[in-house]
């Protein structure tokens, strides 16, 4: 029976957004569990990311650079192109209101991919509420009709769940070009495995944090497909990467994204699930939004 309670814990955690002021945004799911989430550690016992300021090797640091676009765009992972959906035409019918289901960001920011009406997801693979989405995520990303496409945006705002970590493991995974086909199996290894958690699993309350996973666990993970541990380990702690951490950063605070999983669209409007009335309607306030910028509303 105890072990059915914590499950239901986790399950009822994972509907939860994680926020960026430290305590969950209920209103990121249609079904909200407040007394689950665990309370978050002060600031200052953040556990630092290993070496994070330790420039790499001048051949890795020059293979991580390579991957660096510009800043606006700076976050960009497009996934292998899925068949696309049909565009649909714009039609106001009134059922999605501005300030209530989304949000204008003001002032909009550039994309950096000009020909597509971009689609961003600020997520992490630490958060239980992101975990809990990205299936929705990749049903959002396979149905995008062909002027959109889909990136993602890791955050850092939780450094007491080891956010910043997953942040740049991220961007080491996308230089060396696996983040891609690694996006869902770096979940599972956090969230169903544990092999990567910062969580206890069976509680669901946080590890200690001498027992959370490091950038070398995380370069042991990739490993798995065909990356130098070492290699990783060291363009995870390279300028190129500290760089796109920062623009991150900045690109988060510039959306106005205070918790995950946030949709952003072209740079111009954000939702949570939450906003939207749940994961199905996401989707569908996505291609809605889509079609508004499309038709130039």
């Amino acid at each position: 029976m105890l072990k059915r309670l914590s499950f239901l814990c986790v399950a009822l955690l994972a509907l939860t957004a994680c926020g960026h002021n430290g305590s969950s945004d209920n209103s990121a799911a249609p079904t909200p569990a407040p007394a689950q989430t665990a309370p978050a550690a002060p600031a200052s016992a953040a556990k630092p990311v290993a070496s994070a300021s330790t420039p790499a090797p001048a051949s890795t640091a020059a293979a991580a650079s390579t991957a660096a676009a510009p800043a606006t765009a700076s976050t960009a992972a497009q996934k292998p192109a899925a068949p696309s959906a049909p565009a649909e035409p714009f039609v106001d019918n009134g059922k999605w209101v501005e300030g209530k289901n989304y949000f204008t960001i003001e002032p909009a920011q550039p994309t950096g991919i000009p020909d597509k009406i971009v689609v961003t997801e600020a997520f992490s693979y630490a958060c239980p509420a992101c975990n809990a989405f990205h299936t929705t995520a990749d049903q959002l990303a396979q149905n995008l009709p062909s002027n959109a496409v889909m990136t993602y945006l890791p955050v850092s705002f939780r450094p007491d769940e080891n956010f910043p970590l997953f942040q740049r493991a991220y961007f080491a995974a996308k230089a060396l070009g696996v983040a891609d086909k690694t996006y869902d199996a770096m979940f599972d290894a956090v969230w169903k495995t544990g092999e990567l958690a910062s969580d206890d699993l069976t509680t669901g309350r946080p590890k200690p944090q001498s027992a959370w996973p490091t950038i070398d666990d995380i370069g042991k993970f990739y490993a798995k497909y065909g990356v130098d541990p070492k290699q990783f380990v060291a363009v995870a702690n390279s300028f190129s990467i500290n760089t796109q951490m920062k623009r991150a950063d900045d690109m988060v605070k510039a959306y106005g994204v205070d918790g995950t999983p946030t949709i952003i669209v072209n740079g111009k409007y954000r939702f949570t699930p939450g906003d939207a009335g749940g994961y199905p309607q996401s989707i569908e306030l996505t291609k809605w939004l889509i079609a508004k910028e499309a038709a130039g509303k």
